[in-house]
């Protein structure tokens, strides 16, 4: 009988009854809404539905009680973002807020300790593949295996990184396994002689070239230096390194003679008709960019499939000459950015509203709008801020170039949607609050 008081009194704090209707009173962001009907008395109703809401309370003390007995936390992060996602939704009466504050808690601490081990994998990984890296001038075949051996069961005893960066580390570890056994093999290959006669073919064709390098039969020299370069590619036979090269370079240097010159006789024909394509383009791309930007304004699904369509026409459009080509494009793609950032904040809105009933004020749709997209501005900082601080402790060495050029660009996408995001909520302004 306590029980069933206490369960009383906690309804009738957190809601209400209505006519019929059982209802919940608003908090946090979430308005009043209605979670179920009186089907018998009003005190068995609402004690029925505080009920509920200690069944969904019990999952949350249940959850927290594993995650802070597991050594493997983060295998806890979705289930506690799934339950304080349902908090939106979920019918019973309660104190949703604490509940809410808990799992946030809990969830900032998982995110927190997930990252710290994934940048200590990161940097444990990075070194690995430093070492990997190095071997690329070793020609001590032997030892250069023994050492990946051991690199390799370094990198299976390592945890996992950020899932952005996993397959960038693979790839990159992967690539200094491949380089050194490519090498290796290249070397054993280069110890075997090479045949007279795919030296005397080389040399052959060499002599073929040279002949035709200063011609201006245009159409039929072309013809034939590629096939001339067909032959050279199908002579087959292993060369000295060195031997190789300079054959080559001797090759190349006459077909590059012939059509630098045939470049220059092109050029001198087609300057005016390119300028014409080139202005073309523009014109078209200033079109598309245009329509982009009105967009916003028309019904996001249909905004999402013209955007989509619009990307794949640009894509059809020729270069653009000078400047104005990073410009129109930049402008391109900040429009289509507002288009799916506006598209993923409407549908991010629509998963937490109530599926009946008016809609809110203009006020509170604006207010609901930008609440959700500093959130999701929030989150990209974050983001951005692993990156950058991966950024800062890469060593400044030609090997990590590539790695480096990675990072700086998925920092700059994160700044574009940060940039994205802050224009929406201006754009949101407008909309709602003229």
């Amino acid at each position: 009988m306590e029980q069933q008081t206490q369960l009383l009194t906690q309804a009738r704090q957190f809601g209400y009854i209505e006519g019929d209707q059982v209802w919940l009173r608003p908090f946090m962001e979430f308005p009043a809404r209605q979670v179920g009907q009186v089907k018998d008395t009003e005190d068995a109703a609402l004690i029925y539905f505080a009920q509920r809401f200690e069944s969904f309370r019990g999952k949350v003390d249940d959850l927290l009680a594993r995650i802070d007995e597991s050594e493997n936390k983060g295998s806890f992060l979705m289930k506690a973002l799934h339950l304080k996602e349902q908090i939106g939704a979920y019918d019973g009466l309660g104190d949703f807020t604490a509940l809410h504050e808990r799992l946030t808690e809990a969830e900032e601490q998982i995110r927190t300790l997930v990252a710290r081990n994934r940048e200590k994998n990161l940097a444990t990984k990075a070194k690995i593949i430093e070492e990997a890296e190095a071997l690329h001038t070793s020609v001590d075949w032997q030892a250069g295996a023994e050492v990946l051996k051991d690199l390799r069961q370094a990198w299976i005893k390592t945890g996992p990184v950020a899932k952005e960066l996993t397959d960038e580390m693979e790839n990159r570890f992967q690539a200094a396994v491949e380089d050194f056994y490519t090498r290796k093999k290249a070397f054993q290959a280069d110890k075997k002689a090479m045949t007279n006669r795919a030296f005397e073919k080389y040399k052959s064709l060499i002599h073929k070239s040279e002949a035709l390098q200063n011609s201006e039969d245009w159409e039929g020299v072309t013809a034939q230096l590629k096939d001339l370069q067909q032959q050279w590619k199908e002579v087959g036979g292993s060369l000295p390194r060195k031997t190789a090269n300079d054959l080559w370079t001797r090759f190349r240097a006459a077909h590059n003679r012939f059509f630098d010159r045939l470049k220059e006789h092109i050029s001198s024909k087609r300057s005016e008709a390119k300028d014409h394509y080139m202005d073309d383009n523009l014109t078209r791309k200033r079109d598309l960019v245009k329509e982009a930007e009105a967009l916003v304004e028309r019904p996001m699904h249909e905004a999402v499939a013209r955007a989509k369509e619009l990307q794949t026409a640009w894509k059809k459009v020729g270069p653009v000459r000078g400047p104005e080509s990073d410009r129109v494009w930049e402008q391109f793609l900040s429009a289509c950015d507002r288009v799916f950032e506006l598209s993923s904040l409407e549908h991010y809105i629509r998963k937490r509203q109530p599926q009946e009933g008016p809609k809110p004020p203009a006020d509170e749709q604006y207010q609901q709008r930008v609440a959700a997209l500093k959130d999701f501005i929030k989150y990209d900082r974050q983001e951005q801020a692993v990156l950058e601080e991966n950024l800062g402790k890469l060593t400044d060495t030609p090997g990590n170039e590539a790695f480096r050029s990675m990072l700086q660009s998925k920092i700059r996408a994160f700044e574009r949607k940060i940039r994205t995001k802050n224009d929406l909520i201006e754009f949101l302004r407008l909309r709602y609050q003229q």
